[in-house]
């Protein structure tokens, strides 16, 4: 009921209204934000939409904080499912996109080994994300040790703090990287080529990463917020999140 509520304020929420709208985006969705926000302002197109960006456990740290977020697109659903557990927010997540791995490097690579690559003796560092804090890096670690070869390149790992600084760890102080696969689809990665540079990690070595979206505590009145919620559930955004190397549910 409250979901539909939402979405007739988004409805109802005119262009005549302007103001800022806060967004806490999870890093790897860098790539696809100034496009979904361009589309939405061609919708609303005197609201201001101020994103930051970070790390999905580190976000929600700062929401818990009082940090002034009106909506919160997290890289998986189990931080927002917290928040809103905990009364931070006032929609139930739902899924907006499904994230997907990708190794990287600046070096051309044999990918038909598969993720056995990374265990080869030329392969002496791995980026991956803070599997603590950042689903990517999580789903990182599961492909891993569903392999059955995290043991063996354990000491090879380099943490970065977030999905985006993964990207440049393993294009600069790594042999390859596992980054979010919609990293690949900014015009600055276009030089790199799949097979070459790239290629996606066997999905069927990680749980899906279901990326939510929820209205934060904050945000339960403000009609431009449910109108952007609104926008990132409709078929316009999932089309630019398809375009960005991820997958729709």
């Amino acid at each position: 009921m409250f979901r539909k509520l939402i979405l007739s304020s988004a409805i109802l929420a005119s262009s005549l209204f302007g103001g800022d709208i806060n967004v806490a985006v999870a890093a790897n969705v860098s790539y696809a934000i100034d496009d979904l926000k361009k589309e939405f302002n061609k919708l609303y197109p005197n609201t201001n939409v101020k994103v930051t960006l970070g790390s999905s456990g580190k976000l929600t740290a700062q929401i818990k904080n009082g940090a002034p977020y009106d909506l919160f697109m997290a890289a998986n659903m189990k931080y927002p499912e917290t928040l809103f557990n905990e009364d931070y927010a006032v929609t139930r997540p739902l899924v907006y996109a499904q994230g997907s791995l990708a190794y990287l490097s600046s070096q051309k690579q044999d990918f038909s080994k598969g993720i056995d690559l990374i265990t080869q003796e030329n392969i002496k560092k791995i980026a991956i994300a803070n599997p603590k804090t950042a689903p990517y890096g999580k789903a990182s670690v599961e492909a891993m040790k569903n392999a059955k070869i995290y043991e063996s390149v354990e000491k090879k790992l380099v943490f970065a703090e977030s999905i985006s600084q993964t990207v440049t760890y393993a294009l600069t102080a790594t042999d390859i990287g596992f980054i979010a696969k919609s990293s690949l689809y900014s015009p600055q990665m276009s030089k790199f080529k799949q097979g070459v540079n790239w290629y996606s990690v066997d999905s069927k070595l990680y749980t899906p990463i279901n990326q939510g979206i929820v209205i934060l505590k904050k945000a339960q009145s403000n009609s431009e917020a449910a109108a952007f919620y609104s926008f990132i559930l409709s078929k316009k955004a999932k089309k630019i999140f398809e375009d960005f190397g991820y997958l729709i549910p």
